[in-house]
């Protein structure tokens, strides 16, 4: 990828650009990026708003997805990741193997996301070939998300693109309601960020995550898929 588009701060963009301009450069991200590894960009789908699903499908409907579903992920979240794989048969859901020790969210949350996300994650990534792969986190999301590139070549031979880096929280329904897109029901309850049933809750104030992880060191937190190394060689680590 260009070093003048991987290095952008985007914290002048959240304000600087209108919501067309917004969507402009994120088709223009992924189309570029299309362009750039065909194949091997693939699509994260967390079954939620979905938008970035929606965008990388209007740059070309061939674009595939993954998604991860754990054994707590909510039966709202299952019948919709559900019905949007037998939509998509391009899009595939990724679950964790083996057996996983009860209550580990409460006694370990951050080895319990390793095993529930991260590895399946890192699985996707070997078995469909990814060279770059398509998140829809946003910088004003806060955390350290506040920090992220749209671009990033963390490890070698695999870059991820984060399209909607600088939009708002807003502008994501914007671009769903305009769209008529599908988006997670549990979002019509009051949730603003989607996880697991027991670490995820209904929170007020300012913060999208707040309800993420209440009562533990991970609180507002991350899973691990945006903060640790996906592209192991061989499985190595798993």
């Amino acid at each position: 990828m260009p070093a003048n588009v991987m290095e952008t701060d985007v914290t002048g963009l959240v304000d600087g650009l209108h919501f067309r301009e917004k969507v402009d450069r994120s088709l223009a991200l992924i189309d570029e990026a299309r362009r750039a590894c065909g194949d091997g960009l693939v699509v994260a789908n967390s079954f939620g708003t979905c938008v970035v699903w929606d965008l990388a499908k209007r740059v070309s409907p061939d674009i595939r997805g993954f998604g991860v579903l754990t054994p707590y992920s909510p039966r709202e979240t299952v019948e919709f990741a559900d019905r949007m794989a037998a939509r998509c048969p391009e899009l595939r859901i990724f679950r964790a193997e083996g057996p996983i020790p009860p209550r580990l969210y409460q006694r370990d949350p951050d080895r319990c996301c390793e095993l529930l996300k991260v590895e399946p994650t890192r699985r996707a990534i070997r078995e469909m070939g990814v060279t770059c792969w398509v998140s829809g986190i946003r910088c004003t999301s806060g955390g350290r998300r506040a920090g992220a590139l749209e671009f990033e070549e963390a490890e070698p031979g695999l870059v991820k693109l984060n399209p909607i880096l600088p939009w708002h929280e807003r502008e994501v329904w914007q671009y769903a309601a305009i769209y008529k897109i599908d988006v997670n029901p549990l979002y019509a309850q009051g949730y603003r960020s989607l996880g697991c049933t027991p670490c995820t809750h209904i929170a007020a104030g300012p913060s999208e995550r707040a309800g993420r992880w209440i009562g533990t060191s991970k609180c507002g937190g991350e899973c691990g898929i945006h903060t640790k190394p996906l592209k192991l060689e061989d499985g190595a680590g798993i």
